[in-house]
């Protein structure tokens, strides 16, 4: 029977073999390889050849790059090279637990991210580079763009940005507990292990989709002879197992500036010598939020429009994963298209 067969080649894939689809990159090329800020620009035309400014997509901490390119169907540089754009991603890499301990928020909204804005303005011969961030990239893009006035940054697009972490389950309590050590007890020990290794933030980025996790045995015995639902599965699988972990110093930081004393929400941050006053930021934004998000609830995402009171900021509701909100069904049907009407509007 065909579908024995089919069944049998799928299990063989998912546990001996190389699994059911290879990952399939966009095509693109390596600019710059460095440690945490390799920079790769996608598609084939010349960048100077458009007339369109290009985009740098600038992941989260603790996240793989792939967000913006998990497969043909939910590749966000792939659309953008559709509809005329230039994207480029800079990649932070593998984040040794213990190596990278030094690593700071400042290393990257004062360091990697401006630089890899200098080269993509190199590269593309462009005056302007529209930034686009999901998650904790928002918060970097955001903080890169206070701490560097004078970077030529057109746009600012936050996809499931957090910027009120008193909105966000659990910290609220985490912040109390923590009251009588001013919040010392929590960096200490943070910075003592050398941050969060790899696989705890892969577990527990699975835990806050547990129904999903309990279900996938039954979901991939069900389905071993449908290869295109499970090439689906094992495209999240994949993209979940390559989180690299939080960098010690880095987390300590995040603990103490956006938990501990709620920092963003307030707008104005001290980190590491930088006062970053988001509430001066004038350029536009844009927010996309969801009340299904478990990781960056709606109203810690929403509170940006309230903080970004300067800036001219757009928000915009798609209800669906915190990983749906970039790159599954609902980014492709809806955030996509709000990003291209933005974009093109600044194009005008």
């Amino acid at each position: 029977m065909p579908s024995l067969k089919t069944s049998t080649q799928n299990l063989y894939a998912l546990t001996l073999g190389a699994g059911i689809w290879p990952p399939q990159p966009t095509e693109h090329v390596v600019l710059f390889d460095e440690p945490h800020r390799q920079l790769r620009r996608y598609g084939s035309t010349d960048p100077r050849d458009r007339d369109l400014p290009p985009v740098l997509l600038v992941p989260p901490l603790a996240a793989s790059a792939t967000c913006y390119d998990l497969d043909p169907d939910h590749s966000l540089v792939a659309h953008l090279v559709d509809q005329g754009r230039t994207p480029y991603v800079v990649d932070y890499g593998e984040i040794g637990w213990r190596t990278d301990r030094h690593l700071g928020l400042e290393d990257f909204f004062a360091d990697i991210i401006p630089q890899a804005i200098e080269r993509v303005l190199v590269d593309s011969g462009a005056d302007q580079v529209d930034l686009v961030a999901w998650s904790l990239g928002g918060t970097l893009s955001l903080l890169t763009a206070a701490a560097n006035p004078a970077l030529s940054i057109r746009s600012i697009t936050g996809i499931g940005t957090p910027l009120d972490y008193q909105q966000i389950p659990g910290y609220p309590q985490a912040r109390q507990l923590s009251k009588p050590t001013d919040g010392y007890a929590v960096t200490g020990l943070l910075r003592a292990l050398g941050g969060i290794p790899a696989p705890v933030v892969q577990t527990v980025y699975r835990a806050t989709s547990w129904d999903r996790e309990v279900k996938r045995p039954w979901f991939l015995l069900s389905n071993l002879n449908n290869s295109e639902a499970l090439a689906k599965a094992e495209i999240i699988d994949r993209f979940q197992d390559s989180f690299p972990g939080y960098p010690g110093r880095a987390v300590s930081q995040m603990w103490g500036h956006f938990i501990f004393r709620n920092e963003l929400a307030q707008g104005v941050l001290q980190i590491a010598g930088h006062t970053l006053d988001l509430t001066a930021l004038t350029l536009p934004v844009q927010l996309f939020g969801s009340h299904r998000d478990a990781i960056a609830p709606f109203r810690s995402v929403h509170n940006g429009v309230a903080t970004l009171k300067s800036a001219d900021v757009r928000f915009a509701t798609v209800e669906t994963s915190h990983l749906g909100l970039v790159a599954l069904s609902a980014a492709v049907e809806q955030t996509w298209p709000a990003i291209d009407a933005f974009l093109a509007e600044l194009d005008a």
